[in-house]
């Protein structure tokens, strides 16, 4: 049930994923020495294999090379070798949309972080889903559709909204200070 949900959500984003998770899963193949583990990851990364789109796949293909997680070269023979990049590998095993948390340093640098967006109605579930993980995150949220973070997450929220496919909506500002500090400081537990 749960994926069937996430379908509704997302465009292109579990393409991208599943483009990265296949890449992880050949990187996997290649460190597994156990004949039956390595059936089963070929087994999965097939499945996976036939259940993308065809021009969806060369879109996030295209995507994920502007992003410069994988490297793509053009073969002799026609075809296209593309493989995560140490960028890309690390993105692949650090982000699970599940699992996914920010990392807080031992001293707050004193700036806010601060995601704005303007959904349409249309992308109602998107939206949802992205209010729902910032509050999920610990953001805080100063106005319906503003959250306010103290901690740096710039690549956390980048991948949230990729996942989401809401990037023309959303905006993400660093701000010295605000007209609430004193509260946001509090909440935050920093100094």
């Amino acid at each position: 049930m749960r994926k069937r949900k996430r379908k509704l959500y997302f465009k292109n984003g579990p393409v991208k994923q599943k483009v990265l998770t296949l890449l992880c899963a050949g990187a996997a193949l290649s460190l597994s020495r156990s004949p039956q583990g390595q059936w089963r990851i070929m087994k999965s990364a097939y499945r996976e294999w036939n259940r993308i789109n065809q021009r969806s796949l060369r879109d996030a293909i295209k995507k994920l090379y502007q992003s410069r997680l994988v490297e793509y070269k053009e073969n002799r023979d026609g075809t296209v070798t593309l493989a995560l990049n140490e960028d890309g590998r690390k993105t692949a095993l650090r982000y699970d949309l599940e699992n996914i948390k920010i990392e807080k340093p031992t001293r707050w640098d004193g700036l806010w972080r601060i995601v704005i967006f303007d959904i349409p109605e249309p992308f109602k579930k998107g939206r949802d889903a992205l209010a729902s993980k910032l509050k999920h995150l610990g953001f805080m949220a100063i106005q319906k559709s503003v959250f306010i973070y103290p901690y740096e997450c710039r690549k956390e929220i980048d991948f949230i909204v990729e996942i989401f496919d809401l990037r023309q909506f959303v905006r993400f500002i660093i701000a010295k200070e605000t007209d609430i500090d004193l509260d946001l400081k509090n909440k935050f537990g920093v100094k």
